[in-house]
């Protein structure tokens, strides 16, 4: 069948005065954004004067989506045809042939409010409320979430205007509420590869008897995040009602927040911050707070990893940020512990989803060779945690940490919250590995985490799970010529080339010092 060849007319197709298309799923991945194909020649198309990169209103029954129009020119629809990529075609509920309408949108009049803010407008309460109520609508385009996280990158939010987005955000979604208090949770900013101690801070913490229903984010500028080494052990994407009955099962879970809409404008926010590689202030204090007081955290304790290569570089910049964290929990009904961490290397020896879950696992297990530096951050954090919550006075944390991860507490509760959540399984390996090595003898005086990270996601991680690399030497150490400084791990021979060619031609992502 040809682009112009005609279809019969679809049954009652000028009924409500409109064209009416026949649906077709086209099978074509377009992440979460809606997509709509249409034929350039189509009616709605010449009389509403749709172009590619319209948004759309698009009713399927009594569902209506906005969704972004791509227009096709060749055989692949006819006038009649209605195509739909896959996030259309779920948020739908559509089935083939069924009968579509397009529609122009209501004008979208929070976009006034980001054109502001390009032009150095401060946003209120209001403003910041109607733009994070359309995005977690799903009303914003990629190109307008773009705008906005360009808008309000760098410190071009206040701390008021903070505020008001963690609160719009919390509002976006659903809150959960706990009948035990305290409620804690745990975050890293980022930025310092390697660093999973929330696979073994949450047992810690439970097997102590402490409510931690921790909700985790997929990976942002990392290679992995804490839900996408997560799901190499275990499902995930648990509902509201199954992350609640996790926890009131086990005490905590480790899940992806937005399976369970909780701040679900966050997680809209974060597809786009992925490609676009940044990270703002103001959107990371409302990211992470907006998540903690939606999943009815009440106390908080943020991790801050400071170093030459991390997303923080100084200790100043790690106090400007903890102030801010302190004061927009406050005012979200949160009390924020930040703790200033090492961020001069990788934590651990994995980098990418399987090799991250497979160095918490080894710590779990007492594993004799399990990497040392996680081991002792997880147990450092675990024991600030113990501490906020009451368990144990100030100071006592870390001892009584260590006691219940040697005695095998921690690795029980792991399983026991695995398998309650949809049960365990063993992280995938990688076909392809090839190692780097030390062009000369010398001692290893820096690591890149940012280079070291991108080599890891041009090896694929965290798309591919089994991708990324494992670390082989430390600050301090002393290293000879051939000897591997780290070995790369990809899925196919093609990403292991493209990771390698990175890795030998950018400089020196381990810096050797010459011995005297």
């Amino acid at each position: 069948m040809t682009a112009t060849a005609a279809s019969p007319p679809i049954a009652g197709s000028r009924a409500s005065g409109a064209p009416v298309y026949r649906a077709r799923r086209l099978q074509v991945d377009s992440g979460q954004e809606a997509v709509v194909y249409l034929h350039r020649e189509a009616e709605v198309c010449r009389s509403e004067g749709f172009e590619s990169e319209t948004r759309i209103a698009v009713t399927i029954g009594s569902r209506t989506i906005l969704a972004t129009l791509n227009v096709v020119t060749g055989p692949l629809l006819t006038l009649e045809d209605a195509g739909l990529s896959e996030s259309a075609w779920t948020l739908l509920g559509a089935a083939e042939g069924d009968p579509v309408t397009f529609a122009h949108p209501q004008p979208l009049e929070s976009l006034g409010y980001v054109r502001a803010k390009i032009h150095g407008a401060r946003l209120d309460r209001a403003a910041l409320g109607a733009i994070v109520g359309d995005i977690g609508a799903g009303r914003y385009s990629d190109i307008h979430l773009a705008s906005f996280l360009t808008a309000c990158g760098g410190e071009r939010l206040d701390r008021q205007e903070m505020i008001d987005l963690t609160t719009a955000m919390v509002a976006s979604g659903d809150r959960l509420t706990w009948d035990r208090s305290p409620v804690v949770d745990k975050h890293s900013v980022g930025g310092l590869p390697g660093n999973r101690t929330t696979l073994l801070i949450v047992p810690i913490v439970t097997a102590a008897g402490v409510i931690m229903p921790k909700t985790s984010s997929r990976a942002i500028t990392s290679p992995a995040g804490t839900a996408d080494t997560m799901e190499m052990l275990a499902p995930v994407g648990l509902s509201r009602a199954g992350l609640r009955r996790v926890v009131e099962q086990e005490g905590g879970c480790i899940a992806w927040g937005g399976a369970a809409r909780l701040s679900p404008a966050d997680d809209i926010l974060i597809r786009v911050e992925r490609p676009l590689d940044v990270d703002s202030t103001g959107q990371l204090v409302a990211s992470v707070l907006s998540k903690k007081a939606a999943a009815g955290a009440t106390h908080v304790l943020i991790d801050l990893p400071v170093g030459p290569t991390a997303k923080i570089r100084s200790v100043a910049e790690a106090e400007r940020l903890s102030a801010h964290l302190r004061a927009v929990g406050e005012a979200v009904g949160l009390s924020v512990l930040p703790v200033m961490t090492d961020g001069r290397q990788p934590v651990g020896r994995g980098l990418g989803p399987a090799l991250e879950a497979r160095d918490a696992l080894a710590v779990l297990q007492r594993d004799p060779g399990a990497p040392v530096d996680l081991r002792e951050r997880a147990l450092l954090l675990a024991g600030y945690v113990l501490e906020l919550a009451g368990v144990v006075a100030t100071g006592g944390g870390q001892a009584l940490a260590r006691e219940i991860l040697q005695d095998g507490r921690a690795w029980e509760k792991f399983r026991a919250i695995c398998r309650a959540q949809g049960g365990m399984r063993e992280p995938p390996a990688a076909p392809f590995t090839r190692p780097v090595a030390a062009p000369r003898s010398g001692r290893v005086v820096r690591i890149d985490n940012r280079r070291l990270a991108r080599v890891a996601k041009l090896a694929g991680a965290p798309r591919d799970p089994a991708a990324g690399l494992v670390l082989h030497v430390r600050l301090d150490e002393q290293v000879e010529i051939d000897q591997p400084l780290f070995t790369v791990h990809a899925q196919a021979a093609g990403e292991l080339a493209y990771a390698l060619t990175y890795a030998t031609g950018h400089g020196e992502i381990i810096t050797l010092e010459h011995a005297p």
